[in-house]
């Protein structure tokens, strides 16, 4: 699989996105059950880390996104991450933005997607979860949440809240998404107000759901590489305040700068990959220099390469996440970067 992959880009990439996406996934699951993986993928070697009381293998997760239902975690977790997280799920179904909404642009080595949370619903996902063999084994798996598209901006907090309560038990942390762009108004939750009075409220559900299940779960929150300095200093200022655990930084940009005159630039969506490297690494800087060492970061965009996850955690990030350089590079990927940030 890994050295193969080189060889069955081309011919992913001659297929639609969001089909190849599918495709590769369903034939990563048979590739699992047949044992297949296990013979063809090198391991990373063991490098814990431990932040928020949770340990985790080596410090390359997978990033939400790529597995939003948790349908292939089993498969995923075969591939030598140090830990998963899935998502984004909304407490009822959607079937999110209309197709076609995934836009490969090979030459920048990036993606832009408007899949706007399309999810089968949190219930659905916390079922697969328990199935897994991962997480009946104690794997690190966290469950990114946010809200339906159908929830007027104003009400979201419910929305985050109803899925966190569903979520609880079976999470090891749980990352809140508030930076997506390609649900309506969402990113307007980063604003003072706004974020002030949903953290507020999800801190007082965490303390009620901490209190029911004997056990406080992590709670990490997700922004947009597209805030300006000082957005990102209150956000961070208000992670402390609120007792939130890590911010992952970052989301995908709506910025098109660094591909602009390329087939799809224009496309709505959020773009990733390497364009949004720079401004990525730029966020985790001024939230390092700001935080110091009182909340972890966990480093995510535009990681194509063992250099590139070096750089992340030179910024300040604890751990890296993966996605966009998977389609690009390959499972390798993976190993590489362990070995880089393991140097």
């Amino acid at each position: 699989m890994v050295d193969s992959y080189s060889f069955l880009r081309p011919w992913l990439f001659n297929l639609d996105p969001e089909k190849a996406h599918n495709l590769t996934l369903s034939n990563l699951d048979r590739a699992q059950r047949w044992g297949l993986l296990q013979c063809l993928i090198k391991q990373p070697a063991s490098d814990p880390r431990t932040l928020c009381d949770i340990t985790f293998p080596n410090p390359v997760g997978l990033a939400a996104g790529l597995d939003k239902d948790g349908k292939h975690i089993d498969a995923l977790a075969a591939l030598g991450f140090g830990f998963l997280e899935i998502g984004t799920v909304t407490p009822k179904p959607q079937a999110g933005n209309p197709k076609p909404r995934m836009f490969r642009l090979p030459v920048a080595q990036g993606i832009i997607n408007r899949m706007g949370f399309n999810n089968d619903g949190v219930d659905a996902c916390v079922a697969r979860v328990r199935r897994s063999s991962f997480w009946q084994n104690g794997g690190v798996l966290g469950l990114n949440i946010g809200k339906n598209a159908s929830t007027p901006i104003e009400d979201a907090a419910s929305d985050y809240v109803l899925a966190m309560e569903a979520v609880y038990e079976i999470a090891t942390y749980i990352t809140v998404n508030i930076s997506s762009p390609n649900t309506q108004n969402l990113r307007a939750l980063q604003g003072e107000e706004m974020l002030r009075s949903l953290l507020g409220t999800l801190d007082i559900a965490r303390a009620r759901l901490s209190d029911r299940f004997g056990k406080r779960k992590p709670l990490f929150l997700k922004i947009a590489p597209d805030l300006n300095f000082n957005d990102i200093e209150l956000i961070a200022d208000l992670s402390l305040e609120f007792r939130i655990d890590a911010i992952i930084a970052t989301n995908t940009t709506i910025a098109r700068e660094t591909v602009s005159g390329m087939e799809y630039s224009n496309e709505a969506g959020g773009l990733s990959g390497a364009p949004v490297k720079s401004a990525s690494t730029e966020v985790i800087k001024i939230l390092k220099a700001r935080l110091q060492d009182h909340l972890p970061i966990i480093g995510v965009g535009g990681i194509l390469s063992g250099g590139d996850a070096q750089e992340k955690i030179a910024a300040g990030a604890s751990l890296i996440q993966l996605y966009s350089g998977l389609i690009f590079k390959g499972p390798a990927l993976i190993k590489e970067c362990a070995d880089a940030i393991r140097r």
